[in-house]
């Protein structure tokens, strides 16, 4: 586990602790907006299309799932990803899952069902941070773990804005699926500069930097059309995980070592596309139509 000096934990840990519950909130808000308006939208009101198999859609639920997941992972950010804070992160994220289940099969729906669902989510987020502030002794961050939640949000962040539906009649969808990248965007930024060895000028421009090209490219990749948005989608998450890498190493000589990554990729490049050898320098493919793997010739392989 890779910690941060104990001088600068206090500090550092009330932020965390802020911003990680105030995005696990919000995170419960768009739960809670989902359980109770956009899911009616997607059930089967009519006796003949809309019952047809795929009529309805699952959007709805699996929005609802991605910010339960952003639930989790604001309190792991809370804690800067200590043991205690993520065991119970994701115990409070099973059972979330099931009280989904519970009160999705209840059928809610009103602006008052919606406050009842965000003041008892609210409840348990604080009571879950409550009892791992009890149970944490130790000072600092787990920078691997918090590294690691940087990634797993950018690639739920994605998946969000890549929530589609078969039919062409949900105009909800495309604002639920950006607030709910959005907020996960946060996440990823916010674990991201958590997970930095040290903070400075240049590392804030690049999160910023960071914030900016997520905040653009998440609803550009939303304006291409169903079928064709992989490919941008693909490119934007190159970016950031970029980004996300670039603020969570280390960087020598106080810049980022791009020339020292690049010819990483190179080799990497390189060694998977070359044949693997066998013995004294002879390939694979050599040794397969030759019979020999870099050793000798002997008497038994002479032809009689």
């Amino acid at each position: 586990m890779i910690s941060s000096p104990a001088g600068h934990a206090p500090r550092s840990a009330g932020r965390l602790l802020a911003v990680g519950t105030g995005l696990a909130a919000l995170a419960v808000l768009l739960w809670a907006v989902g359980v109770t308006a956009w899911q009616p939208l997607t059930e089967p009101v009519g006796p003949w299309s809309e019952r047809l198999p795929d009529a309805h859609t699952y959007w709805a639920r699996d929005l609802r799932f991605l910010a339960l997941m952003a639930v989790v992972s604001g309190l792991v950010l809370a804690g800067g990803g200590r043991r205690p804070w993520t065991l119970r992160a994701v115990l409070l994220g099973g059972g979330a899952l099931a009280a989904d289940v519970a009160v999705d099969r209840a059928d809610p729906t009103g602006p008052g069902a919606t406050v009842s669902l965000v003041a008892l989510g609210w409840l348990a987020v604080a009571l879950t941070a409550a009892s791992a502030v009890r149970r944490d002794a130790a000072p600092g961050r787990d920078r691997d773990v918090l590294a690691g939640l940087s990634v797993v949000a950018v690639v739920l962040a994605l998946g969000a804005v890549l929530t589609r539906a078969p039919t062409d009649r949900e105009p909800e969808l495309g604002p639920a699926a950006l607030m709910t990248g959005l907020l996960l965007l946060a996440l990823t930024v916010a674990a991201a500069l958590a997970a930095a060895p040290g903070w400075g000028r240049a590392r804030i421009v690049v999160a910023v930097g960071v914030a900016v090209v997520g905040g653009v490219g998440l609803p550009l990749v939303r304006l291409v059309g169903p079928a064709d948005r992989l490919p941008p989608a693909a490119v934007l998450g190159a970016v950031l995980l970029v980004g996300v890498t670039v603020l969570t190493r280390p960087w020598p000589g106080g810049r980022p070592a791009w020339r020292r990554y690049a010819l990483l990729h190179a080799k990497v490049t390189r060694r998977s596309a070359a044949p693997p050898r066998c013995g004294a320098g002879t390939t694979a493919s050599t040794a397969g139509r030759t019979g020999r793997t870099g050793s000798p010739p002997t008497g038994s392989g002479r032809r009689r």
